[in-house]
């Protein structure tokens, strides 16, 4: 949770206002306005780069020092992420020892030449893949200052998300590729050295100036200015193009963004399509056997963005681009890396995912080292929704495997608590499953205990509300609160700030004096309210409802469902009993959730049958 509610109560009224953000009281972001110019050496894998940063300090804090992330540094042997690599227990399969085997020509590398602010040299150490300098003079609270650098750049050989001669054979994959600005909040600088895992950056606007051999194809975040200088998109209309020299600059820009990131290849296909009323869909790969099914994907991913936009929010930016390249999936603004030689619900779900990121991490600024399950978890979550739409099947079979996942991992002995920092986890599986799988239930679970309509109409209005800022737990938790009129800090207390699981059990069925009653029993560490849905010989339904007294009210009821709402359950309180009218032979069963959205870890005791 993060002390921003410390500043909300005791901070006086304060408003920020820049060329893009106007926020009152204590919420504050910085912003970046990026200009770069980068010479690529395509016979060397190298670049060399001019970049100049307008910063604007929104803070209510004076500014000393800055600190800039340089991610091709972590591709070199005894790098903090080939160490980790060679002694986590279980590596990531693509990283391996494989840093560690590296030479002189297939490391990654920035060697910054010169770092100025305002034209006055700036003093600054790099340790590892974090550059620390001091200012020449500090940023007052509503200052902006103007940082220049020169650098040089070497492409690493293709080992994880950036690099060069991927396994399917595309050329360039430029993500983490430039010396980037960190982010600096209300919790302070973020200059988390590249380990493995997530990122973290401020808004601003990109202007990225790429001059390359004249051969290549080039795609990524942000809008081709010069399509007409460069004769790019006249090969299809059958006009013969002449280009002259050997390299040409394409030129982007990229508006409310907190990265940039391309790619590059001679033999790119490009395609395009739309969404109707929405933004333009681009497609980059190489069209051979292996991808024969990318022809399909544009349709595809237009439905899906359909479907996304109506339950998920507005797509804000002009184009989207899919993207082969790359050594898996990975989602940046405006454009996602996948690998292409897959089948057609691979394509799908990997493009859909990755394409959701523009709502939870791409819009919506999460802090991935510190809620990669509210990045990755709502995204696995609005995924399944999204692809079972697309392909026409029910959406519990999605649904259900993140629940699989979460049930392994609860059991394992592995658990670790989801407020976790990324890079801290004691094994990939645990933090991989937490992430995705676990907090995909999170999100699918809140519909169990605030109803699913109440949480679909809080996703929503999260991203309407929060769109370009960093949001974090604290912030939907209050949109959830708001939208159900329930108090809920507890469920996250419970669930993300600890490993303690859900296991609640029908203990005992017995009549007395003329009714029928059940003792409930909660065997798990972790309250939750009740539905215990009671199915009678005549086949009639009823629910019979217990909520939690920490929750302050009740969740609504289903038009059609028959519901009786009883006293509380006190979460001290182990054992909870409740009657029923009428006589037990009237009863066939008693089941505690008939939805599965409860991710009770052991549902063998959650039903009793009269036999």
């Amino acid at each position: 949770m993060k002390y921003n509610f410390i500043k909300k109560a005791f901070f006086p009224l304060l408003f920020v206002v820049t060329g893009h953000f106007s926020f009152a009281q204590s919420y504050w972001q910085q912003h970046v306005d990026y200009k770069m110019d980068i010479d690529f050496d395509v016979e060397n894998h190298q670049f060399q780069g001019s970049q100049t940063i307008k910063y604007t300090n929104n803070s209510p804090d004076t500014l000393y020092k800055v600190f800039y992330h340089l991610y091709f540094n972590a591709f070199q042997p005894e790098s903090m992420m080939d160490v980790r690599s060679r002694t986590i227990e279980d590596p990531d399969g693509r990283v391996n020892d494989r840093i560690s085997k590296l030479d002189n020509s297939q490391v990654g590398y920035h060697k910054v030449n010169k770092l100025q602010q305002d034209g006055s040299a700036v003093d600054f150490i790099i340790e590892g893949t974090v550059v620390e300098a001091d200012l020449a003079r500090p940023i007052p609270p509503g200052g902006q200052t103007t940082l220049s650098m020169a650098f040089d750049s070497q492409v690493p050989v293709q080992i994880r998300r950036s690099g060069r001669n991927n396994r399917e054979g595309i050329d360039y994959s430029m993500t983490q590729w430039f010396p980037k600005l960190a982010e600096y909040d209300e919790r302070g600088w973020h200059a988390h050295p590249y380990v493995g895992r997530e990122f973290y950056s401020p808004f601003g606007n990109y202007e990225v100036n790429i001059t390359i051999d004249k051969d290549y194809i080039l795609a990524g975040t942000g809008v081709l200015q010069n399509p007409n200088e460069i004769g790019y998109g006249y090969e299809d209309e059958g006009v013969e193009v002449k280009r002259s020299g050997k390299k040409l600059t394409w030129k982007f820009k990229a508006e409310k963004v907190h990265d940039f990131a391309w790619a590059a290849d001679p033999d790119y296909k490009h395609v395009v399509t739309n969404v109707p009323g929405g933004p333009d869909l681009h497609f980059f790969y190489q069209e051979n056997e292996n991808t024969k099914e990318w022809s399909k994907l544009p349709e595809i991913t237009s439905k899906a963005f359909q479907f996304i936009e109506k339950n998920f929010g507005k797509y804000p930016y002009p184009h989207y681009s899919v993207i082969q390249g790359g050594d898996g999936g990975m989602e940046y603004p405006m454009a996602t890396l996948i690998t292409g030689h897959r089948s057609l619900r691979s394509l799908t779900g990997v493009t859909v995912h990755e394409a959701l990121h523009s709502w939870y991490q791409g819009v919506l600024g999460i802090n991935e080292s510190y809620y990669a399950w509210m990045d990755e978890g709502y995204t696995t979550y609005a995924s399944s929704l999204t692809v079972a739409h697309v392909f026409d099947r029910n959406v519990d079979w999605f649904n259900n495997r993140s629940y699989m996942g979460y049930y392994a991992l609860a059991v394992s002995g592995k658990e670790e608590p989801m407020s976790t920092h990324a890079d801290h986890f004691e094994t990939n599986f645990a933090y991989g499953t937490a992430a995705y799988s676990k907090g995909a239930v999170s999100i699918a679970q809140l519909g169990y205990i605030i109803g699913e309509e109440a949480r679909d109409k809080a996703l929503l209005r999260f991203f309407n509300e929060w769109k370009f800022k960093h949001p974090d737990l604290n912030d939907f938790v209050r949109i959830a609160e708001k939208t159900s009129g329930l108090e809920l800090d507890w469920y996250y207390d419970y669930f993300v700030n600890s490993t303690k699981s859900i296991d609640y059990g029908v203990n005992k069925v017995e009549e007395f004096d003329g009714n029928v009653l059940v003792e409930l029993v909660r065997e798990g560490d972790m309250p939750m309210p009740m539905d215990v849905i009671v199915t009678f010989k005549d086949g009639s339904k009823k629910t019979y409802y217990a909520p939690l007294s920490i929750m302050r009210g009740e969740k609504p009821v289903k038009n059609d469902l028959d519901r009786v709402v009883l006293p509380d359950w006190k979460w001290t309180h182990p054992t909870y009993n409740f009657q029923i009218d009428g006589k037990l032979d009237n009863i066939q069963s008693i089941q505690i959730d008939d939805t599965g959205l409860l991710a009770d870890i052991n549902r063998d005791n959650n039903k009793w049958e009269n036999k």
